[in-house]
């Protein structure tokens, strides 16, 4: 029997108190178990400025901030912010950050047009705000190999780059490049329109050619919701509807790739709309009792596999894994 347990900082704790949890059962827990808190930890980058949530700078960094707080503070990752509004950042973030608290605010930058201007803005932001907060990862859209090369060569030290390619004709030899240069993939799975989703198979071909060219990942939009769904596609009273992928989906289906599981299997797993079926234990996690993986698979995936992915809300996420029992 699950038990909900008072609110401490924001929402409220959970304690597990079974070996196992399917994901149709409400759980409420000190800690939840294990192999979630390794699939999730620092899981969802907060892109707050962007579609469909688009706020202002002002509420997305005190949003960040106080998630920074919250109970669930372990699955936040980096707040994700245009290089080019890196200074409003700094204006609304100033109050907020400690320079010398030890723990410092992660941003993600995306990349404009001019890649040699974005360097020095990052460098700028990092050698003005640093220890503070600091610019670690960049996020650049390259349908080129000589995109990619080009930034590797002026990558400042210390920023990891995460390059976005397109599903073309290119798109193997791109990965070739990243796995050459010793880099990392973005994939985008979703937007505001329904044809801003890539289908599971196109899902499946980007995660599968990565993993074996042993090329990480992030994902960036769509994935508001742990499992496949029907849902509005915006916030507004007459959004349009769409399907969307489940974030623990695309996981699950990226540490079943490292294993180098059948193709038509990985697009079952992308397109199963059942949370029963999903169930996490003390060993680690199963699909449809046939499938398992362990809490060293896990581990490995998120070192090796798929990083994080960027989400316009984070409470989105949080409220849906909660109904599911898993927080």
């Amino acid at each position: 029997m699950f038990v909900k347990h008072a609110a401490k900082h924001y929402d409220f704790d959970i304690s597990q108190t079974s070996e196992n949890v399917t994901m149709n059962v409400q759980a409420a827990s000190e800690e939840p178990l294990e192999a979630v808190r390794i699939l999730l930890a620092g899981i969802i980058d907060y892109a707050g400025l962007f579609p469909p949530s688009q706020v202002s700078m002002q509420e997305a960094v005190l949003n960040y901030a106080t998630y920074r707080h919250s109970n669930y503070n372990w699955m936040l990752g980096r707040f994700i912010v245009p290089a080019s509004r890196l200074e409003e950042f700094s204006e609304h973030a100033r109050d907020f950050i400690r320079p010398d608290s030890g723990d410092p605010w992660r941003l993600s930058a995306l990349a404009g047009e001019d890649i040699n201007a974005t360097m020095k803005q990052v460098a700028d932001f990092n050698r003005e705000n640093g220890p503070g907060s600091v610019i670690d990862v960049l996020e650049v859209k390259a349908s080129t190999m000589s995109k990619i090369e080009n930034t590797v060569k002026i990558l400042p030290e210390g920023v990891t780059a995460y390059f976005e390619i397109a599903m073309g004709d290119k798109f193997v030899d791109l990965v070739t490049v990243l796995a050459m240069q010793g880099q990392k993939a973005k994939i985008r799975t979703g937007g505001v329109t329904s044809d801003a989703f890539p289908s599971s198979r196109d899902v499946v071909r980007f995660v599968r050619t990565c993993m074996a060219a042993n090329v990480p990942f992030k994902a960036t939009a769509g994935l508001h919701h742990p499992v496949r769904c029907f849902r509005p596609l915006t916030y507004a009273p007459d959004a349009p509807e769409g399907t969307m992928h489940g974030f623990l989906n695309v996981l699950l289906m990226t540490a079943f790739a490292r294993e180098s599981y059948r193709a038509s299997v990985l697009e079952d797993l992308m397109e199963e709309e059942f949370e029963e079926v999903f169930t996490f234990n003390l060993s680690g996690v199963s699909w449809r009792n046939e499938h398992h993986l362990t809490t060293g698979h896990l581990m490995y995936l998120r070192r090796r596999g798929m990083h994080s992915f960027g989400s316009c809300s984070f409470e989105e996420p949080i409220e849906d894994l909660r109904k599911l029992g898993l927080l």
